[in-house]
């Protein structure tokens, strides 16, 4: 069932999630487009997410976006590629590199310190490789002593890739296509922001092997939604992940048809890395509960893909 419209006002917007943002050129949302993306909410009772361009609106778009509730991806949540030396905001996304992250992990410990949720999105998860899990694994813990400190100081931090985990019961994923869609600036509704730039960057779909197929769109606002196989998006449909505790997975389906092929199906390199953040949750439980905290157990695994135990 939907809950979230994502509005992405311009092919500049700020990206925040795993796919990095390759156009570059200002594109303006038109003003009706807008209009008609807002009346979809409010039909559908959606809650509006702002996807915000690196300037300032023109008045008439920022009175129109404050017709109806909304978060500002960009403002009210500050997005980042890159490490920078300092926050200023109590909600931070940080887009790198897993090689950023563990390379600069003492900087981003600091900025941790600086913010009450961090959230980490790697631009590079495809190109992890097994003989990098150690030095992922000394990082995270690294970033998991930097939470206790400031838990037994009585200060709460929340960092996506640990403490997620230790909240959940069930999986909390993306849910693009599920729970949340995109429109885009021309007017098209698309699973999630990267599926529109690899239509604007005309990246074969691999649907059709005669000739290259761009089209991401699952609709517009005058046809309104077509999601063709919509089964396939859902968590049920999905039987690797039902073998999977590692609950604060993305499970990015942007991500699985880009390296499996198949958009219910996640990449060993996705699972890998959502392990080892799984493991590490495990020990900052355990952690949390020597300091007082309530914290659920998460139990032992002996297997970083669940691919490896069937």
């Amino acid at each position: 069932m939907l809950q979230y419209l994502v509005i992405l006002l311009d092919d500049t917007s700020v990206s925040y999630c795993h796919a990095a943002n390759p156009l570059s050129s200002k594109n303006l949302m038109p003003i009706d487009v807008l209009q008609g993306a807002i009346f979809f909410g409010m039909k559908y009772n959606l809650m509006i997410q702002y996807v915000m361009p690196p300037y300032e609106l023109p008045e008439k778009y920022c009175s129109l976006m404050e017709t109806i509730d909304n978060v500002k991806i960009g403002k009210d949540v500050e997005v980042y590629y890159g490490i920078p030396s300092d926050v200023h905001s109590s909600t931070v996304v940080l887009s790198i590199s897993i090689n950023d992250m563990i390379e600069n992990v003492h900087m981003i410990g600091r900025l941790l310190k600086q913010t009450k949720r961090l959230t980490i999105n790697y631009t590079d998860i495809q190109l992890f490789r097994d003989d990098k899990i150690d030095q992922y694994e000394s990082a995270l813990r690294v970033l998991m002593e930097v939470v206790i400190s400031e838990m037994s100081e009585g200060n709460k931090r929340e960092l996506n890739l640990l403490t997620d985990r230790i909240s959940l019961s069930k999986m909390s994923n993306c849910n693009a296509g599920v729970s949340n869609i995109t429109i885009a600036p021309n007017g098209k509704f698309y699973l999630c922001p990267a599926f529109y730039y690899d239509e604007m960057m005309k990246i074969d779909t691999g649907l059709n092997y005669m000739q290259p197929v761009y089209d991401r769109s699952i609709g517009d606002l005058r046809k309104g939604l077509d999601i063709k196989n919509a089964h396939l998006l859902h968590l049920k449909n999905c039987p690797l992940c039902q073998l999977c505790d590692s609950f604060q997975c993305n499970r990015c389906l942007w991500l699985n048809q880009k390296i499996t092929q198949e958009i219910n199906t996640p990449s060993h390199e996705q699972c890998v890395v959502s392990h080892i953040e799984r493991n590490v949750s495990k020990e900052l439980s355990a952690k949390m509960r020597d300091i007082g905290y309530e914290a659920q157990i998460i139990p032992d695994i002996n297997y970083l893909d669940p691919f490896d135990n069937i």
